[in-house]
């Protein structure tokens, strides 16, 4: 018997199978990604070749502005393209940006299957696994955005949170504003030195979390700089999809 169309390799396929209503099959992360240009270097949410197993994405389209203040007339257009993507058949949702976390409630009311809109969705889980002594880092693409009512809408608050604001960089500012050219390695040197210079200042640091979805191909840079543990939006999305597809083990005991 088959889940929702869950076949192994290898498996004996024969048997009766229902056509799902849609064009496409086998997507389970499905993401929300803004109308942006700009370049999206692997690791960045908005390019597939960051991930193993493929991914579907729905765009929609409007200012970044109004999605880092959580402007309510956009909520709708968020919601739509959620369901879009559901009923392409995905098994778990993501947005492309963390403060799509402003309606992280009203789309997971919205649809059937788990909703993961913002890396800050990791922030309980970061904050249980360390002592209450240590404090968490958050790299935001937009520092005075994130406050108590942004994250209570995933479950948090700003206790234990030292949030440094990476929009204003320079090397950053293609990806703030939307530039074609970036300067990759002025980037990555630029997110170490200012870590390296914040958990100097704040040696009660224990893990660090990127906001933004297009800081997790620096996290390798920033990981190796301080050692501490970086989460981001693939380490999310990683779990998230391992938890809707599970794998059989092989092996001897």
């Amino acid at each position: 018997m088959n889940w929702k169309g869950i076949i192994e390799t290898g498996e004996d396929l024969r048997g009766t199978y229902a056509t799902p209503e849609r064009f496409t099959a086998g997507f389970a992360i499905g993401i929300i990604a803004v109308h942006l240009i700009y370049p999206k270097m692997p690791g960045n949410v908005a390019n597939a070749t960051t991930y193993p197993f493929p991914v579907l994405y729905k765009e929609v389209d409007f200012e970044i502005e109004r999605l880092f203040e959580g402007d309510e007339s956009i909520k709708d257009i968020i919601i739509d393209a959620a369901k879009e993507l559901e009923h392409q058949g995905v098994r778990a949702i993501i947005g492309a940006c963390g403060y799509f976390a402003h309606f992280q409630k009203e789309v997971a009311d919205a649809v059937e299957v788990p909703v993961f809109l913002s890396s800050l969705c990791q922030l309980p889980l970061i904050k249980t696994s360390l002592s209450l002594r240590k404090s968490i880092a958050v790299l935001a693409a937009s520092g005075d955005n994130i406050n108590d009512e942004l994250l209570a809408k995933v479950g948090t608050d700003m206790d234990r949170l030292v949030i440094e604001n990476i929009g204003s960089l320079e090397s950053f500012s293609p990806i703030r504003w939307g530039k074609t050219e970036l300067d990759n390695g002025r980037l990555t040197e630029e997110l170490c030195e200012n870590v390296l210079r914040l958990v100097r200042r704040r040696p009660d640091i224990g893990a660090i979390l990127l906001e933004c979805s297009d800081l997790p191909p620096y996290a390798k840079a920033i990981q190796t700089v301080m050692g501490l543990p970086v989460f981001d939006f693939n380490t999310m999305i990683d779990m998230v999809y391992h938890a809707v597809v599970q794998k059989s083990y092989f092996g001897w005991f």
